[in-house]
């Protein structure tokens, strides 16, 4: 009997199984129309996600709806375009923001939330609130009390490094709109820093990314996030040096964020 041949599959299967851009197709030396204009479409969005406006009031009111007492503070960026042209602006806070957390009185906590819009706006709008109430409840599972929620403009991944210094936090949990990209322009990204303080670095940090839509749904997000805080905690490290080991407890299946 002839051996079993496995079915020949083509290069345009791969398009059903990823959002990439792969097996477009050509006319003559160009890409075909529609593949073009769905280019220039993801491109229009992620541009728009860039420069959106943070609605920080509706946030405001939306952590609060958690039952959190967030506090607002602000980068020393001045304006949107004054964040974009200088990132370093992003990563530390303004004089008036520095002032309102080291005089609020908070006190030194196992971790503190942040909730940034970074470059993209879009993205924590979206899922920000979702994400946190699924972490907020495995958190208390784990009976690990978060301290100070903390709302930021203008804010870049480091900025949580010097907000989590100045609320003594022993972790700080950084939620932040990832840049835009052609088939996510409303990516969220985590950030979970031990220890934080001005001067860390991305080594000294664990990331979890791509919650969106199409990529990380919220339940799974949440669980390895909150894996990421307990043991952080308990080994009193993250970065490089925790690796995750979630491992097969993760809740692994696809799911529809936009249901949520």
């Amino acid at each position: 009997m002839a051996a079993s041949r496995t079915p020949s599959r083509s290069i345009a299967d791969l398009a059903t199984l990823t959002p990439a851009r792969v097996a477009l197709g050509r006319c003559g030396a160009s890409l075909p129309t529609r593949a073009l204009l769905d280019f220039t479409l993801d491109h229009a969005r992620a541009r728009d996600a860039v420069h959106a406006a943070f609605d920080a009031p509706a946030m405001l009111a939306a952590l609060s709806g958690l039952g959190l007492s967030p506090l607002e503070v602000a980068s020393r960026a001045v304006d949107r375009a004054n964040y974009l042209r200088r990132p370093d602006l992003g990563r530390r806070l303004n004089q008036a923001s520095v002032q309102r957390l080291a005089s609020c009185g908070a006190a030194p906590a196992r971790v503190a939330i942040v909730v940034g819009d970074g470059l993209s706006a879009a993205a924590v709008h979206a899922h920000a609130i979702p994400l946190l109430r699924n972490l907020l409840l495995r958190l208390a599972a784990a009976a690990i009390e978060p301290g100070e929620v903390v709302l930021a403009s203008g804010a870049r991944v480091a900025l949580g490094d010097e907000i989590g210094a100045l609320l003594k936090a022993a972790m700080v949990v950084m939620l932040i709109g990832e840049r835009p990209g052609l088939s996510a322009p409303d990516s969220l990204g985590v950030y979970v820093t031990f220890a934080p303080g001005i001067g860390r670095t991305d080594a000294d940090r664990n990331c979890v990314s791509n919650i969106h839509r199409r990529g990380f749904g919220y339940e799974e997000a949440a669980f390895k996030i909150a894996w990421l805080i307990r043991e952080g905690l308990e080994r009193k490290t993250t970065g490089v040096a925790l690796k995750d080991e979630s491992g097969d407890g993760t809740p692994h299946r696809i799911t529809n964020n936009s249901a949520s």
